[in-house]
This record gives C-alpha cells, sequence and structure tokens, in this order.
C-alpha cells in the first residue's frame, strides 16, 4: 500500500501518516523531516531529492506525507494506491497548530528535524490562515482530486478525519 497525504498546515497531515504507517505496517516519510534540516535550516535541493527518491526506490509500500510540489510530487501522486486530501477549513488548522504548539512547546515534532523547535509566531498564523489556503492551493488540490479521483480521498473535518481512521 502507498499513500500520500497531503492538505493545509495544521490538518492533521503527520499525525494521519503515523497512523496509517503502524496500521499497514508500512514506513514513513514526513516530507517536513526532509525539508528541514537541524534547527530550522533548509536542506539543499539535491540532498532533499536524494532522500525522497532513496525511501520510495527501497520502500515497496510507504506512507508519504505533505505537500512540496518539489519533491517529487507528481511521482507520489502517480504511484499512490490512495490518496488523502485533508483539506480542514483555516480556523480548524489554527486551533489545532496551537493545540499543537502547546503539546510541543520548547521540543521538537517526532516528524520534524533535529532542533526545530515548536514555534507559533505570526508569519506561520498568517501562513496557516492565508497564503496556506491561497486560491492557488485550493486550485492545486482540486486538480488532484480531479486527475486521480479513483483513488482520492478529501476530509473536511475532524469528524471525517475520525470516520475515516475508524475503519481502519
Amino acid at each position: 500500500m502507498k499513500i500520500a497525504i497531503l492538505g493545509y498546515s495544521g490538518s492533521g497531515k503527520s499525525t494521519l501518516a503515523q497512523r496509517l504507517g503502524a496500521y499497514y505496517g508500512v514506513p514513513v516519510l514526513h516530507l517536513d523531516r526532509v525539508h528541514w534540516g537541524r534547527a530550522w535550516t533548509e536542506r539543499n535541493d539535491a540532498d532533499k531529492l536524494r532522500i525522497v527518491t532513496d525511501f520510495m526506490d527501497q520502500n515497496e509500500n510507504w506512507v508519504i506525507d505533505g505537500n512540496y510540489s518539489n519533491l517529487l510530487r507528481e511521482r507520489r501522486l502517480a504511484e499512490a494506491d490512495r490518496i488523502v486530501l485533508l483539506l480542514f477549513n483555516r480556523f480548524s488548522c489554527l486551533r489545532r497548530v496551537t493545540k499543537r504548539y502547546f503539546r510541543y512547546r520548547g521540543q521538537s515534532r517526532p516528524d520534524m528535524g533535529e532542533g526545530c523547535t515548536e514555534k507559533l509566531d505570526p508569519p506561520f498564523i498568517w501562513w496557516v490562515l492565508w497564503r496556506g489556503h491561497s486560491r492557488n492551493k485550493r486550485r492545486g488540490f482540486a486538480a488532484i482530486a480531479a486527475r486521480y479521483p479513483e483513488k482520492t480521498v478529501i476530509l473536511r473535518s475532524q469528524r471525517a478525519l475520525s470516520r475515516y481512521t475508524r475503519l481502519l
């Protein structure tokens, strides 16, 4: 089983990836962890592509969470048996990132790079509320669903996500 999880910041992509990876017994790759090196330093593009390529080449089954169109997104979507789009509204995402901040304040989440301590600053809040929910993002997710309708699951709320994971 190959599963690609995409969606808005704070919608629960990494948590769902962990849960699906455990359920199916497959390795999980968090693209935030690939993108961000130690202490919020961005890895160079060649290293990021090598990590993702190696992961996909070396694993027959996988779960990959994250958007990052420059990290083999077309390959991920084409090879995935299932694509899960987490399209929660912006205020639900803000509530979730705030909750996550208080849970991990002063430490790095398991799905992030080492030394990337959890933060909730004005630029990130702006991203969660506006830039991350842009018209282009919405159109991009709609295009994915239209291109792969037979294998795409769209979840727009915690209730829908809970119902989806209850089936596992």
